[in-house]
């Protein structure tokens, strides 16, 4: 997500295979054995006994139902619901209300009867009596959505949605039965709010319009329907759905949008229109459209009305934005060079304030051929992705809604964090909501793992420090050293942020560094395969990376994610033997973290010795390390790098 809220400040600057058990059991033995004994883990001859891991008791069900598998897999009874929208939308420059017609084919894949539709319209945040996590000023308020027609089945409902929050509920009348689908047709209208924040109004002719549909929300195996409100902190959890869907804008206006876009002959001009298809096929940055053409009426047809036409399959959110009179940018690269398939970056921004994006298509190119061969190492999933100069720095299917900063080197590792969040939580369907740390941690991974390719070692590195660490660290409250896995609506304050960026990051590092690339990638990758497109929650993930790298790392998911510890080594002693010397280090903290052990010898050299995340497997209380030297020792300091420590006076020895 974002680094930072406008509205909200909450963080800122922000195979080897298991053997597959089956248990003939009946469900009440399953519920009360299968996750209270340790199961024996086959792992091409290495056997393990798996410590158990703490599981609220809705996730056990699933598990037992077979809906989630052990082996890190969905279970062979997984499912999930689908929609399939076909929406017609307009927006009114003048009157800044955007309104739309949509149909939603909505399959329900459930063993379960649904008697009751929740229907998610995030922007009700806007609304008065909507609960919010902060204050916000009157320009950010609005009316909220009305719905103007309902129906279902061709059968008409009275819907009255001026009491929704940002979620509703409609009772059907025919109970929608497992493994069947119904249709549901609605009409609707809303205001564009005057203060921009995930969406809005960036100026008087420029709109970024994001969650501007009704949704069926999500109904899954282990919470049923969601209903958690947003509150414009934790974020979003969306089927993956298929969509076409039409944008009615006036002349003038251009429309950037997630999915294929179908009719750019119908609605840009002949040389506009060239440019864009150019941008597609080769790396040459074009600008497809200038401030001077834009202004001069050079850049769409010339009707009153132009309607833009858009279509993705399977994927969680749809979105648009638009302006009569932003620049446009773009080019292309190759993502996947098995099979050159080439990936379009483009820019949309204001030309005489935002110098920020002039280099946007630059950065997109970069980033999107990075994280294709580097980490994660997958190649980038959809065919573009748009830069729009915006407000909230916030990730969208192929697009980002980015702040102008007047600092590139910021605004490229913001852009670099958004484009992330197309492998977590997009190509992997994350319940952001509830797990924060399962999209946010790995964007500021992806985002520390780039700055180091684009910036340097130390530059990254003190960066990470700077934004991720250190006012975490630095922070003794109770909020800081609550249990990842909490569920992240329901951590206060400054723990929300920490948790989700910071101390998820650092694990996921940790782990890397405890691994090593190869099979950190490897382990990584059987993750990604297994929740490309579905729902994994932070059971599956570690199920996942002890299938993937062939190891049992309970123990270290048991430390990172279930614990209240926090990042604190100490030197306990130093005891000189004969040719050699032992250093004990006591974790203060608790957290499973690499460091450094620097020597300085009274002749002057010195000597840097490197210990992994494993040497806590044993004793995470405290660990000896052996430096093999008859050399007399001056010195030893523990350097945590960016595990900063809590207390660093004592991570110092000098002889004395």
């Amino acid at each position: 997500m974002a680094l930072y809220s406008k509205n909200i400040t909450f963080y800122s600057y922000t195979h080897l295979k298991f053997i597959n058990f089956t248990f003939n059991l009946n469900y009440s033995l399953k519920m009360k054995k299968l996750f209270s004994v340790a199961l024996l883990v086959c792992l091409s001859g290495y056997i393990a006994s798996a410590q158990e891991l703490y599981m609220p008791r809705n996730i056990k069900a699933a598990y037992a139902s077979g809906t989630r598998a052990i082996n890190g897999k969905p279970g062979p009874n997984y499912w999930q619901n689908h929609g399939k929208y076909n929406m017609d939308i307009k927006v009114d420059a003048e009157t800044k209300v955007v309104s739309g017609k949509e149909e939603i084919l909505y399959s329900n894949n459930s063993p379960d009867t649904l008697k009751t539709l929740a229907i998610r319209f995030v922007n009700n945040l806007h609304k008065p009596t909507s609960p919010r996590g902060g204050a916000v000023s009157e320009d950010f308020l609005s009316t909220g959505l009305n719905i103007a027609a309902f129906s279902v089945d061709g059968e008409t409902y009275k819907v009255d949605s001026k009491s929704w929050g940002t979620v509703g509920r409609v009772t059907l009348k025919k109970p929608l039965l497992p493994k069947s689908k119904i249709t549901i047709k609605i009409e609707w209208d809303y205001p564009l709010s005057k203060e921009s924040g995930r969406e809005g109004q960036i100026d008087p002719n420029s709109f970024f319009v994001a969650y501007s549909y009704p949704r069926i929300s999500v109904y899954d195996d282990y919470n049923g329907w969601d209903r958690i409100p947003h509150t414009d902190r934790a974020e979003f959890y969306n089927d993956f759905n298929d969509y076409e869907f039409s944008v009615k804008a006036p002349k003038n206006y251009v429309v950037y949008a997630t999915g294929d876009f179908l009719n750019p002959d119908e609605v840009l001009q002949p040389e506009i229109s060239a440019r864009l298809k150019k941008s597609y096929n080769g790396d040459e940055i074009i600008h497809i459209a200038t401030g001077e053409e834009m202004k001069n009426g050079k850049v769409t047809q010339q009707k009153d009305w132009n309607t833009w036409k858009f279509a993705v399959n399977h994927i969680t959110d749809v979105t648009f934005a638009m302006s009569n009179h932003y620049v446009w940018d773009g080019a292309s690269v190759i993502v996947d060079k098995k099979t050159n398939r080439r990936a379009s970056a483009q820019a949309a921004y204001n030309p005489t304030t935002g110098t920020d994006f002039i280099n946007s298509v630059k950065y997109n190119l970069n980033a999107l051929d990075w994280f294709s061969n580097n980490w994660p190492g997958i190649p980038y999933p959809y065919t573009k992705t748009i830069a729009f100069q915006g407000f909230a720095d916030m990730e969208y299917p192929m697009m980002v809604n980015d702040s102008q900063f007047g600092d590139p080197v910021f605004a490229q590792l913001v852009q670099d964090h958004e484009v992330a969040h197309t492998y977590f939580p997009f190509y992997m369907g994350i319940n952001e909501t509830r797990y924060a740390y399962m999209d946010e941690g790995w964007a500021t991974t992806f985002e520390y793992l780039i700055g180091i390719a684009e910036h340097g070692k130390q530059a990254a590195d003190n960066f990470y420090k700077k934004f991720r660490v250190n006012s975490y660290i630095s922070d003794k409250s109770t909020e800081e050293d609550q249990p990842i896995i909490s569920m992240s609506d329901q951590v206060s304050g400054v723990g929300y942020g920490n948790n989700s960026y910071g101390k998820a990051s650092l694990s996921y590092l940790a782990l890397k560094d405890l691994l090593g690339d190869d099979l950190f990638k490897k382990a990584l990758h059987t993750y990604m395969s297994n929740w490309n497109g579905k729902h994994p929650i932070p059971w599956d993930y570690f199920n996942s990376m002890n299938a993937g790298s062939g190891q049992n790392l309970n123990w270290f998911f048991q430390n990172w994610f279930f614990t209240n510890n926090y990042l604190d080594l100490a030197i306990g002693k130093v005891t000189p033997a004969k040719g050699k010397s032992t250093l004990t280090v006591k974790n203060v903290g608790g957290f499973a973290i690499p460091f450094d052990v620097l020597v300085t010898y009274s002749d002057g050299q010195t000597e840097t010795i490197h210990k992994t995340p494993a040497v806590w497997k044993a004793n995470q209380k405290e660990v000896n390390v052996t430096i093999n030297t008859a050399k007399k020792i001056k010195s030893i300091t523990l350097d945590n790098g960016i595990y900063v420590d809590a207390t660093p006076k004592d991570n110092v020895w000098e002889l004395k």
